[in-house]
Protein backbone atom coordinates (compact mmCIF):
# COMPACT_ATOMS: atom_id res chain seq x y z
CA UNK A 1 0.00 0.00 0.00
CA UNK A 2 1.20 3.46 -0.93
CA UNK A 3 2.02 6.03 1.61
CA UNK A 4 3.67 9.24 2.84
CA UNK A 5 7.46 8.38 3.66
CA UNK A 6 6.83 9.41 7.02
CA UNK A 7 4.53 6.63 7.60
CA UNK A 8 6.86 4.28 6.05
CA UNK A 9 10.29 4.76 8.29
CA UNK A 10 10.30 1.37 9.61
CA UNK A 11 10.32 -0.63 6.49
CA UNK A 12 11.80 1.68 4.35
CA UNK A 13 15.25 1.53 7.06
CA UNK A 14 15.00 -1.92 6.98
CA UNK A 15 15.16 -1.83 3.44
CA UNK A 16 17.69 0.74 3.12
CA UNK A 17 19.76 -1.37 5.81
CA UNK A 18 19.39 -4.63 3.94
CA UNK A 19 20.86 -2.67 0.59
CA UNK A 20 23.46 -0.79 3.05
CA UNK A 21 24.97 -4.30 4.59
CA UNK A 22 25.08 -5.75 0.99
CA UNK A 23 27.30 -2.74 -0.77
CA UNK A 24 28.71 -2.46 2.77
CA UNK A 25 29.94 -6.68 2.62
CA UNK A 26 31.39 -5.39 -1.10
CA UNK A 27 33.49 -2.57 0.30
CA UNK A 28 34.90 -4.30 2.95
CA UNK A 29 37.08 -6.79 0.79
CA UNK A 30 38.23 -4.17 -1.57
CA UNK A 31 41.19 -3.15 0.92
CA UNK A 32 42.40 -6.90 1.40
CA UNK A 33 42.17 -8.09 -1.93
CA UNK A 34 45.97 -7.12 -3.39
CA UNK A 35 46.97 -9.38 0.22
CA UNK A 36 44.32 -11.97 -0.47
CA UNK A 37 46.17 -12.60 -3.84
CA UNK A 38 49.32 -12.76 -2.53
CA UNK A 39 48.31 -15.49 0.21
CA UNK A 40 46.56 -16.94 -2.74
CA UNK A 41 49.00 -16.74 -5.38
CA UNK A 42 46.30 -15.86 -8.01
CA UNK A 43 47.39 -13.75 -11.01
CA UNK A 44 46.23 -10.28 -11.79
CA UNK A 45 44.00 -11.83 -14.69
CA UNK A 46 42.76 -13.95 -12.69
CA UNK A 47 41.15 -11.10 -9.96
CA UNK A 48 40.07 -9.76 -13.21
CA UNK A 49 38.39 -13.02 -14.00
CA UNK A 50 37.05 -13.17 -10.55
CA UNK A 51 35.21 -9.67 -11.05
CA UNK A 52 33.81 -10.56 -14.35
CA UNK A 53 32.37 -13.67 -12.96
CA UNK A 54 30.45 -11.33 -10.54
CA UNK A 55 29.11 -8.73 -12.95
CA UNK A 56 28.67 -11.63 -15.52
CA UNK A 57 25.80 -13.80 -13.38
CA UNK A 58 24.43 -10.79 -12.21
CA UNK A 59 23.87 -9.90 -16.08
CA UNK A 60 22.64 -13.48 -16.34
CA UNK A 61 20.41 -14.08 -13.48
CA UNK A 62 19.08 -9.86 -13.21
CA UNK A 63 15.79 -10.60 -15.86
CA UNK A 64 14.79 -13.86 -14.37
CA UNK A 65 15.39 -12.39 -11.01
CA UNK A 66 13.20 -9.66 -12.26
CA UNK A 67 10.16 -12.06 -13.02
CA UNK A 68 10.64 -13.66 -10.06
CA UNK A 69 10.04 -10.47 -7.88
CA UNK A 70 6.71 -10.30 -9.68
CA UNK A 71 5.57 -13.77 -9.28
CA UNK A 72 6.98 -15.06 -5.60
CA UNK A 73 7.08 -11.66 -4.28
CA UNK A 74 9.43 -8.72 -2.82
CA UNK A 75 9.79 -10.20 0.38
CA UNK A 76 10.82 -13.74 -0.62
CA UNK A 77 13.16 -12.58 -3.35
CA UNK A 78 14.93 -9.91 -0.34
CA UNK A 79 15.70 -12.86 2.25
CA UNK A 80 16.83 -15.14 -0.73
CA UNK A 81 19.04 -12.72 -2.05
CA UNK A 82 20.71 -11.90 1.13
CA UNK A 83 21.23 -15.43 2.24
CA UNK A 84 22.80 -16.13 -1.38
CA UNK A 85 25.41 -13.23 -0.24
CA UNK A 86 25.82 -14.61 3.20
CA UNK A 87 26.45 -17.96 1.70
CA UNK A 88 29.27 -16.35 -0.84
CA UNK A 89 31.25 -13.91 1.14
CA UNK A 90 31.29 -17.09 3.94
CA UNK A 91 32.41 -18.88 0.59
CA UNK A 92 35.21 -16.90 -0.80
CA UNK A 93 36.30 -16.49 2.73
CA UNK A 94 36.87 -20.13 3.54
CA UNK A 95 38.07 -21.08 -0.25
CA UNK A 96 41.09 -22.87 -0.72
CA UNK A 97 40.99 -23.03 -4.55
CA UNK A 98 40.21 -21.33 -7.42
CA UNK A 99 37.04 -23.04 -8.50
CA UNK A 100 35.93 -22.37 -4.71
CA UNK A 101 36.16 -18.45 -5.50
CA UNK A 102 34.82 -18.27 -8.77
CA UNK A 103 31.99 -20.64 -7.15
CA UNK A 104 31.71 -18.14 -4.75
CA UNK A 105 31.63 -14.93 -7.00
CA UNK A 106 29.04 -16.43 -9.01
CA UNK A 107 26.72 -16.65 -5.75
CA UNK A 108 27.41 -13.12 -5.10
CA UNK A 109 26.26 -11.63 -8.35
CA UNK A 110 23.26 -13.83 -8.38
CA UNK A 111 22.89 -12.44 -4.92
CA UNK A 112 22.43 -8.69 -6.11
CA UNK A 113 20.42 -9.68 -9.51
CA UNK A 114 17.92 -10.88 -6.31
CA UNK A 115 18.60 -8.07 -3.83
CA UNK A 116 18.50 -5.53 -6.72
CA UNK A 117 14.94 -5.49 -8.33
CA UNK A 118 13.36 -6.83 -4.86
CA UNK A 119 14.11 -3.46 -2.58
CA UNK A 120 13.56 -1.19 -5.65
CA UNK A 121 10.54 -2.77 -6.82
CA UNK A 122 9.31 -2.86 -2.95
CA UNK A 123 10.10 0.69 -2.65
CA UNK A 124 7.89 1.70 -5.63
CA UNK A 125 5.25 -0.66 -4.10
CA UNK A 126 4.59 1.96 -0.69
CA UNK A 127 5.50 5.02 -1.52
CA UNK A 128 3.53 7.63 -3.36
CA UNK A 129 4.32 9.47 -7.15
CA UNK A 130 5.37 12.35 -5.61
CA UNK A 131 7.80 11.06 -3.01
CA UNK A 132 9.16 8.11 -5.10
CA UNK A 133 12.09 10.42 -5.96
CA UNK A 134 13.31 10.91 -2.61
CA UNK A 135 12.68 7.38 -1.64
CA UNK A 136 14.87 6.01 -4.60
CA UNK A 137 17.50 9.33 -3.50
CA UNK A 138 17.71 6.89 -0.22
CA UNK A 139 18.36 3.82 -1.75
CA UNK A 140 21.44 5.13 -3.68
CA UNK A 141 22.45 6.65 -0.67
CA UNK A 142 22.68 3.81 1.54
CA UNK A 143 24.37 1.75 -1.79
CA UNK A 144 27.10 4.73 -1.91
CA UNK A 145 27.51 5.22 1.73
CA UNK A 146 28.04 1.15 1.82
CA UNK A 147 30.79 1.49 -0.56
CA UNK A 148 31.86 4.82 1.18
CA UNK A 149 32.47 3.28 4.80
CA UNK A 150 33.09 -0.40 3.74
CA UNK A 151 36.83 -0.33 2.83
CA UNK A 152 37.23 1.68 6.16
CA UNK A 153 35.89 -1.17 8.03
CA UNK A 154 37.48 -3.68 6.22
CA UNK A 155 40.83 -2.43 6.52
CA UNK A 156 40.39 -2.42 10.27
CA UNK A 157 38.79 -6.21 10.48
CA UNK A 158 42.13 -7.18 8.26
CA UNK A 159 44.77 -6.84 11.47
CA UNK A 160 42.70 -9.75 12.51
CA UNK A 161 43.39 -11.92 9.44
CA UNK A 162 42.94 -11.58 5.62
CA UNK A 163 39.91 -13.69 5.75
CA UNK A 164 38.32 -11.75 8.74
CA UNK A 165 36.68 -9.15 6.41
CA UNK A 166 34.23 -12.55 4.37
CA UNK A 167 33.32 -13.79 7.58
CA UNK A 168 31.94 -10.70 9.07
CA UNK A 169 30.30 -9.85 5.99
CA UNK A 170 28.60 -13.19 5.55
CA UNK A 171 27.68 -12.41 9.71
CA UNK A 172 26.01 -9.21 8.93
CA UNK A 173 23.95 -10.46 5.76
CA UNK A 174 22.55 -13.57 7.64
CA UNK A 175 21.25 -11.09 10.84
CA UNK A 176 19.73 -9.10 8.09
CA UNK A 177 18.08 -12.40 6.75
CA UNK A 178 16.82 -12.97 10.21
CA UNK A 179 15.62 -9.50 11.03
CA UNK A 180 13.66 -9.14 7.72
CA UNK A 181 12.03 -12.55 8.17
CA UNK A 182 10.24 -11.14 10.90
CA UNK A 183 10.17 -7.56 10.14
CA UNK A 184 8.73 -7.38 6.10
CA UNK A 185 5.75 -8.00 5.10
CA UNK A 186 5.24 -8.73 1.07
CA UNK A 187 3.72 -4.99 -0.08
CA UNK A 188 1.49 -7.00 -2.52
CA UNK A 189 -2.01 -8.57 -1.98
CA UNK A 190 -2.51 -12.14 -3.58
CA UNK A 191 -4.97 -10.48 -6.58
CA UNK A 192 -2.23 -7.76 -7.08
CA UNK A 193 0.64 -10.94 -7.43
CA UNK A 194 -1.64 -12.92 -9.49
CA UNK A 195 -2.37 -9.90 -11.89
CA UNK A 196 1.34 -9.88 -12.09
CA UNK A 197 2.13 -13.23 -12.93
CA UNK A 198 -0.38 -13.21 -15.55
CA UNK A 199 1.16 -10.12 -17.00
CA UNK A 200 4.60 -12.34 -16.96
CA UNK A 201 3.76 -15.51 -17.39
CA UNK A 202 4.94 -16.03 -20.74
CA UNK A 203 8.18 -13.69 -20.43
CA UNK A 204 11.69 -15.16 -21.16
CA UNK A 205 14.77 -13.64 -21.19
CA UNK A 206 15.05 -12.56 -25.09
CA UNK A 207 11.58 -11.20 -24.66
CA UNK A 208 12.51 -9.19 -21.55
CA UNK A 209 15.57 -7.90 -23.90
CA UNK A 210 12.78 -7.51 -26.59
CA UNK A 211 10.18 -5.70 -24.60
CA UNK A 212 13.61 -3.35 -22.99
CA UNK A 213 14.06 -2.39 -26.35
CA UNK A 214 10.19 -0.26 -26.78
CA UNK A 215 11.13 3.44 -27.40
CA UNK A 216 9.72 4.59 -23.90
CA UNK A 217 12.18 2.01 -22.05
CA UNK A 218 15.22 2.18 -24.76
CA UNK A 219 16.52 5.71 -24.15
CA UNK A 220 16.85 5.29 -20.59
CA UNK A 221 18.29 1.95 -20.45
CA UNK A 222 20.81 3.15 -22.67
CA UNK A 223 21.86 5.67 -20.01
CA UNK A 224 21.66 3.13 -17.86
CA UNK A 225 24.52 1.17 -19.77
CA UNK A 226 26.08 4.42 -20.31
CA UNK A 227 26.10 5.30 -16.79
CA UNK A 228 27.72 2.18 -15.32
CA UNK A 229 30.29 1.66 -18.15
CA UNK A 230 31.24 5.50 -17.64
CA UNK A 231 31.33 5.25 -13.35
CA UNK A 232 33.10 1.94 -13.57
CA UNK A 233 35.98 2.60 -16.49
CA UNK A 234 36.53 5.84 -13.88
CA UNK A 235 36.66 4.30 -10.67
CA UNK A 236 38.99 1.56 -12.50
CA UNK A 237 40.99 4.19 -14.08
CA UNK A 238 41.39 6.69 -11.50
CA UNK A 239 43.53 5.51 -9.40
CA UNK A 240 46.28 4.50 -11.99
CA UNK A 241 45.80 7.79 -13.80
CA UNK A 242 45.73 9.97 -10.52
CA UNK A 243 49.23 8.01 -9.60
CA UNK A 244 50.99 7.74 -13.62
CA UNK A 245 50.31 11.61 -13.98
CA UNK A 246 50.35 13.58 -10.32
CA UNK A 247 52.08 10.59 -8.48
CA UNK A 248 49.27 10.46 -5.69
CA UNK A 249 50.09 7.84 -3.17
CA UNK A 250 47.35 5.64 -1.92
CA UNK A 251 46.05 7.73 0.63
CA UNK A 252 45.92 10.89 -1.37
CA UNK A 253 43.52 8.71 -3.81
CA UNK A 254 41.64 7.43 -0.72
CA UNK A 255 41.09 10.43 0.56
CA UNK A 256 40.06 12.16 -2.30
CA UNK A 257 37.37 9.28 -3.41
CA UNK A 258 36.39 8.74 -0.27
CA UNK A 259 35.46 12.98 0.67
CA UNK A 260 33.64 13.14 -2.71
CA UNK A 261 31.56 10.09 -1.95
CA UNK A 262 30.54 11.61 1.24
CA UNK A 263 30.23 14.88 0.06
CA UNK A 264 27.99 13.57 -3.47
CA UNK A 265 25.87 11.18 -0.46
CA UNK A 266 24.82 14.38 1.68
CA UNK A 267 24.08 16.33 -1.59
CA UNK A 268 22.05 13.44 -2.84
CA UNK A 269 19.96 12.94 0.69
CA UNK A 270 19.38 16.28 1.46
CA UNK A 271 18.82 18.37 -2.35
CA UNK A 272 17.85 15.35 -4.48
CA UNK A 273 13.75 14.70 -3.94
CA UNK A 274 13.54 18.80 -4.56
CA UNK A 275 15.89 18.78 -7.65
CA UNK A 276 13.58 16.17 -9.19
CA UNK A 277 10.43 17.77 -7.89
CA UNK A 278 11.39 21.36 -9.44
CA UNK A 279 13.34 20.20 -13.21
CA UNK A 280 11.72 16.63 -13.39
CA UNK A 281 13.74 13.76 -13.83
CA UNK A 282 14.45 13.93 -17.99
CA UNK A 283 16.41 17.73 -16.68
CA UNK A 284 18.22 16.18 -13.73
CA UNK A 285 19.36 13.41 -16.16
CA UNK A 286 20.23 15.48 -19.01
CA UNK A 287 21.91 18.08 -16.57
CA UNK A 288 24.00 15.13 -14.96
CA UNK A 289 25.21 14.04 -18.35
CA UNK A 290 26.23 17.34 -19.12
CA UNK A 291 28.36 17.78 -16.43
CA UNK A 292 29.90 14.47 -16.26
CA UNK A 293 30.83 14.72 -19.85
CA UNK A 294 32.35 18.24 -19.71
CA UNK A 295 34.13 16.97 -16.26
CA UNK A 296 35.86 14.06 -18.28
CA UNK A 297 37.30 15.99 -20.88
CA UNK A 298 38.20 18.71 -18.08
CA UNK A 299 39.85 15.52 -16.43
CA UNK A 300 42.96 15.33 -19.09
CA UNK A 301 44.29 19.06 -18.62
CA UNK A 302 43.79 19.55 -14.51
CA UNK A 303 46.48 19.21 -12.14
CA UNK A 304 47.19 19.73 -8.21
CA UNK A 305 45.21 17.59 -5.60
CA UNK A 306 42.80 20.65 -4.84
CA UNK A 307 41.61 20.65 -8.61
CA UNK A 308 41.47 16.82 -8.90
CA UNK A 309 39.56 16.72 -5.30
CA UNK A 310 36.92 19.32 -7.02
CA UNK A 311 36.31 17.75 -10.00
CA UNK A 312 35.92 14.69 -8.58
CA UNK A 313 33.74 15.65 -6.29
CA UNK A 314 31.34 17.24 -8.96
CA UNK A 315 31.56 14.08 -11.45
CA UNK A 316 30.57 12.03 -8.28
CA UNK A 317 27.99 13.97 -7.60
CA UNK A 318 26.66 14.09 -10.96
CA UNK A 319 26.76 10.41 -11.15
CA UNK A 320 24.71 9.77 -8.01
CA UNK A 321 21.98 12.04 -8.73
CA UNK A 322 21.70 10.56 -12.23
CA UNK A 323 21.55 7.01 -11.12
CA UNK A 324 18.40 7.54 -8.82
CA UNK A 325 16.49 9.90 -11.66
CA UNK A 326 16.91 7.07 -13.83
CA UNK A 327 15.59 4.46 -11.69
CA UNK A 328 12.52 6.55 -10.52
CA UNK A 329 11.97 7.62 -13.98
CA UNK A 330 11.48 3.75 -14.80
CA UNK A 331 9.63 2.75 -12.08
CA UNK A 332 6.84 5.39 -13.26
CA UNK A 333 7.19 3.78 -16.96
CA UNK A 334 7.14 0.65 -14.86
CA UNK A 335 3.01 0.26 -14.19
CA UNK A 336 2.19 -2.65 -13.44
CA UNK A 337 5.81 -4.30 -14.34
CA UNK A 338 8.14 -2.98 -11.81
CA UNK A 339 9.83 -6.43 -11.16
CA UNK A 340 10.58 -6.47 -15.77
CA UNK A 341 11.83 -3.10 -15.31
CA UNK A 342 14.35 -3.12 -12.24
CA UNK A 343 15.29 -6.34 -13.59
CA UNK A 344 16.09 -4.88 -16.85
CA UNK A 345 17.47 -1.99 -15.15
CA UNK A 346 20.24 -4.29 -13.38
CA UNK A 347 20.91 -6.02 -16.57
CA UNK A 348 21.99 -2.93 -18.50
CA UNK A 349 23.82 -2.14 -15.56
CA UNK A 350 25.49 -5.40 -15.60
CA UNK A 351 26.13 -5.02 -19.23
CA UNK A 352 28.35 -1.62 -18.47
CA UNK A 353 30.06 -3.12 -15.58
CA UNK A 354 31.14 -6.13 -17.56
CA UNK A 355 32.89 -3.80 -20.56
CA UNK A 356 33.34 -0.59 -18.42
CA UNK A 357 36.49 -1.66 -16.65
CA UNK A 358 37.63 -3.76 -19.45
CA UNK A 359 37.98 -0.97 -21.75
CA UNK A 360 39.21 1.19 -19.46
CA UNK A 361 41.97 -0.64 -19.16
CA UNK A 362 42.69 -1.11 -22.73
CA UNK A 363 42.32 2.55 -23.55
CA UNK A 364 44.33 3.57 -20.38
CA UNK A 365 47.70 1.12 -21.89
CA UNK A 366 47.41 2.97 -25.27
CA UNK A 367 47.29 7.03 -23.22
CA UNK A 368 46.04 7.38 -19.78
CA UNK A 369 44.25 10.55 -21.37
CA UNK A 370 41.83 7.82 -23.42
CA UNK A 371 39.52 6.26 -20.72
CA UNK A 372 38.62 10.18 -20.09
CA UNK A 373 37.97 11.16 -23.44
CA UNK A 374 36.25 8.47 -24.26
CA UNK A 375 33.69 8.52 -21.09
CA UNK A 376 33.03 12.49 -22.21
CA UNK A 377 32.24 11.17 -25.81
CA UNK A 378 29.78 8.65 -25.07
CA UNK A 379 28.09 10.95 -21.87
CA UNK A 380 27.35 13.12 -24.98
CA UNK A 381 25.85 10.26 -26.82
CA UNK A 382 23.44 9.75 -23.92
CA UNK A 383 22.60 13.35 -23.64
CA UNK A 384 22.13 13.33 -27.26
CA UNK A 385 20.07 10.36 -27.19
CA UNK A 386 17.99 12.02 -24.51
CA UNK A 387 17.00 14.67 -26.50
CA UNK A 388 14.70 12.55 -28.82
CA UNK A 389 13.55 10.71 -25.60
CA UNK A 390 9.69 11.17 -24.93
CA UNK A 391 9.02 8.18 -22.41
CA UNK A 392 4.95 8.89 -21.55
CA UNK A 393 3.88 6.66 -19.42
CA UNK A 394 1.09 5.87 -21.60
CA UNK A 395 2.78 4.04 -23.81
CA UNK A 396 3.87 1.07 -21.69
CA UNK A 397 1.31 0.88 -19.36
CA UNK A 398 -0.60 -2.26 -19.29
Amino acid sequence: MQKPIREQKAVLIILLSNIFIVFLGIGLIIPVMPLFMNVMHLTGSTMGYLVAAFAVAQLIASPIAGRWVDRFGRKIMILAGLFLFALSELTFGLGTHVSILYFARVLGGISAAFIMPAVTAYVADITTVQERSKAMGYVSAAISTGFIIGPGIGGFIADHGVRMPFFFAAGIAFIAVISSVFMLKEPLTKEERAQQMESVKESTFLKDLKKSIHPSYLIAFIIVFVLAFGLSAYETVFSLFTNHKFGFTPKDIAIIITFSSIVAVIIQVLAFGKLVNSLGEKKVIQLCLIVGAVLAFVSTVMSGFLPVLAVTCIIFLAFDLLRPALTTFLSKIAGNQQGFVAGMNSTYTSLGTIFGPALGGILFDMNIHFPFLFAGVVLFLGLGLTLVWKGKVSEVSE
